[in-house]
């Protein structure tokens, strides 16, 4: 039987944080969780778990030539730059619908990543990656990744952000599937996850439960497979994978 205890600090941490302008970015110490995308692109960094399986998917339908990253890890600095650049030379109605503002943006989790086509002039803010080709080949066999599509036209109205086809978001297995299934975005799972405090929400071979942070630390006592993200709202989400 093995001991987990959750503080506070861990309710800001996990694949599944969710971040937007409601719920700001409190871990600011990640670096130790990224890695550069690969060396040829050395300056763009990423998670190291979900990169593997990124690294997987590219490799898996040959597409290391044909899709590239565009923007992976961000300093709360960068977010900034880019922000205030893009109010400069795009404007507010532009900005609002493209660009998180800083501490309000995935890409400063390291978990999140914009794609793009190999082309020889890339979009930094809104890269081509249409639904067609080897980007609706990435789309499918993404999700048995661990990914989601985050930011789509028909949840603009929850999310707050107009559809990017490109950007991506790590949350792992088997969430990526059940929001897939559900037609869930990420606030919309998060919500639905609290309905499973008592009773597991069971999927294959792995049980879900939702752990609200109750001021104080939390102790699990676990003798099965487990892995634990905070909320970044008021909670944890336990998943469990039976032997």
């Amino acid at each position: 039987m093995k001991r987990i205890t959750l503080t506070e600090k861990d309710m800001y941490k996990g694949n599944l944080i969710l971040v937007n302008q409601y719920h700001l970015i409190h871990d600011q110490e990640i670096q130790n969780t990224l890695e550069p995308f690969n060396p040829t692109f050395s300056n763009i960094l990423f998670n190291k778990s979900a990169n593997r399986f990124l690294q997987f998917i590219l490799t898996e339908i040959s597409a290391q030539d044909k899709i590239v990253p565009v923007s992976g890890y961000r300093s709360l600095e960068e977010q900034e730059e880019i922000f205030n650049t893009s109010l400069q030379n795009d404007g507010y109605e532009f900005t609002s619908k493209y660009v998180a503002l800083p501490n309000a943006s995935e890409h400063q989790t390291g978990l999140a990543i914009d794609l793009g086509l190999n082309l020889p002039e890339i979009d930094f803010i809104r890269p081509s990656f249409p639904r067609q080709g080897i980007c609706n080949q990435f789309r499918h066999i993404a999700i048995k990744n661990g990914f989601i599509e985050r930011y789509k036209k028909d949840k603009e109205a929850i999310t707050n952000i107009s559809a990017e086809e490109w950007h991506f978001r790590y949350v792992g297995h088997p969430h990526a599937k059940i929001m897939s299934l559900k037609n869930f975005c990420l606030e919309e799972y998060i919500a639905y996850l609290k309905n499973f405090k008592d009773t597991p929400l069971k999927y294959d071979r792995y049980e879900i439960t939702y752990l609200p942070y109750q001021g104080q630390d939390r102790i699990l006592e676990v003798d099965t497979f487990i892995e634990i993200s905070g909320n970044n709202i008021d909670g944890f989400i336990i998943t469990r994978t039976s032997k």
